[in-house]
């Protein structure tokens, strides 16, 4: 028993640190604080609605053994004279010989960057940054700290996640029940976000991350950015190519790709995950699978669609359905070292027992034992993205994606299906145009890719590389999503040179296992 404890433990430890935007922080912002530095901006010269925000001065303030700050920004970029909302900073200040800020986002979206910082920095960044930059982390607009999304009370949020859509997924019943959801749910935001909903795209905190480089006094960008983190980067590069400094763009996502094209992408990343699990565990003593990877595979589809027909109820009155089953089986597929909570999650599914499973996913939502959430990544991530990726909806088209879904990732596939529903009714539709980003005239930017990612699929740190005109590749061979800081002295000594020195690589770079 204490054996089969400490290993939960183990595993939980390591699925907390895959969703850093769970992890609780003491720091807070408070008048009682004095102020320990101010920042000295730029002074650069911008237009005239534009200089109260590029020209402020950041307070930074003790909290803990870290120092916060906040930022005010328009709530309309467009409208920059209009209301105005705030974005709450934390740094850790450089302990060596200091270059600079360097500003840190580590996905999502929907992931607090304040949390990162605050409890998760080792897990971000090496000992190198740590001693020669300030790392500077932020919740973008909509996100935590910083003026929020809000949409649900905790119990209305659980009924929301937790709910099974009604009738069987793709049908006329079905599409209307998780329209109907949607609808809700968007209607709830808009009531108590109000016009910051239309306003957290990508692209305006992009906006929002030039105006706090300025304020923090950087002439150019030094970013690290992690998967949304990396798109959110590399639609800066895209809007301030001459802006940028020193960006690493860590499990990129193609911005020239369409919603269908990500989520197939992401069907068949997370399928080959899931095949290197198999091939992983089907040896060991733990694991309840027997046979190969192609006699596991079926069997994961079956359970599947077990649960798809009958939802498993748990002890706190919540029930497991197969959306939730899908996330308890991808989450520990971020990383290699989580991958033993794959085991418990199908071993106890297969008892018919939802508890570890919804564990699990509480973890990736920051929901609490007690139901009380740490953070809003549920609400701020279907707000973003409904922004940033044009929904469609056409059933018949949405249909034959399924189909395309069935045929490329056979045994996950269908449950990636009818991801436009999500956004359908939406009281905000996206009007971005999905083109490559090429930003002409950057400095060097470095573009991560892992080749097992499977969220965000190594093809496109490939094509992000290639479409910058200034990207340099870093490939690094193995498993789990993102490259740096994972144990790679090869990637990682790619990153610190770049950041810390300065020196690119003259040309792309292949990690080896």
């Amino acid at each position: 028993m204490g054996e089969t404890t400490g290993r939960t433990r183990r595993i939980l430890a390591g699925l907390a640190a895959v969703a850093v935007a769970c992890g609780l922080s003491a720091c807070g912002l408070s008048t009682f604080f004095p102020v320990v530095d101010e920042s000295t901006p730029t002074g650069e010269k911008v237009d005239a609605a534009l200089e109260p925000f590029y020209g402020q001065v950041l307070r930074w303030e003790q909290c803990g053994d870290l120092e916060c700050a906040t930022a005010v920004a328009p709530l309309d970029w467009d409208a920059p004279s209009g209301a105005e909302i705030e974005l709450a900073l934390i740094r850790q200040p450089a302990r060596g010989d200091r270059i600079g800020s360097l500003l840190m986002n580590p996905g999502g979206p929907g992931v607090s960057g304040y949390d990162a910082v605050a409890s998760s920095l080792d897990v971000a960044t090496t000992a190198e940054l740590q001693d020669r930059y300030d790392i500077v982390g932020f919740d973008p607009r909509g996100v935590g700290r910083s003026t929020a999304v809000d949409c649900l009370s905790a119990e209305e949020l659980d009924r929301f996640l937790y709910t099974p859509a009604r009738g069987i997924r793709g049908t006329t019943d079905w599409l209307t029940s998780q329209n109907e959801q949607t609808h809700r749910f968007g209607q709830s935001c808009l009531r108590n976000t109000g016009d910051l909903l239309a306003n957290v795209d990508t692209a305006s905190v992009a906006r929002d991350l030039d105006m706090l480089r300025a304020a923090l006094g950087e002439k150019r960008l030094a970013y690290l950015g992690y998967s949304y983190g990396a798109y959110l980067g590399t639609v800066y590069a895209g809007l301030f190519p001459d802006r940028v400094g020193r960006l690493v763009l860590d499990g990129p996502i193609d911005p020239s790709l369409t919603r269908s094209a990500v989520t197939l992408a992401q069907a068949k990343g997370f399928e080959a995950a899931l095949r290197s699990y198999l091939d992983a565990c089907i040896p060991a003593a733990t694991c309840p699978f027997e046979g190969t990877a192609d006699d596991a595979l079926p069997i994961v589809r079956e359970i599947l669609d077990a649960v798809a027909r009958n939802p498993i109820p748990s002890t706190d009155g919540r029930v497991l359905g197969v959306d939730t089953l899908l996330l308890a089986i991808a989450a520990p597929l971020y990383r290699q070292d989580t991958w033993p909570a794959l085991d418990t999650v199908f071993t106890t599914v297969l008892a018919g027992q939802a508890e570890f499973a919804l564990t699990v996913v509480d973890g990736y939502y920051g929901r609490s034992p007690e139901g009380e959430y740490s953070g809003n990544l549920p609400e701020a991530i279907r707000a973003v993205n409904c922004l940033d990726h044009a929904a469609q909806n056409n059933v018949e088209v949405m249909k034959e994606e399924a189909r395309a879904l069935s045929r490329e990732a056979p045994h996950l596939g269908v449950y990636f299906a009818f991801d436009d529903v999500s956004c359908l009714s939406w009281p905000y539709r996206s009007e971005l145009e999905r083109v490559a980003i090429t930003a002409p005239g950057a400095a060097p930017i470095l573009v991560l890719g892992t080749t097992g990612d499977p969220s965000t699929p190594y093809a496109w740190a490939v094509a992000v590389a290639s479409q910058l005109e200034s990207g340099v590749l870093v490939t690094r061979t193995g498993e789990g999503h993102t490259a740096f800081n994972k144990g790679d002295a090869c990637v990682d000594a790619a990153v610190e040179a770049y950041l810390v020195d300065g020196v690119a690589p003259p040309a792309d770079v292949t990690c080896p296992a």
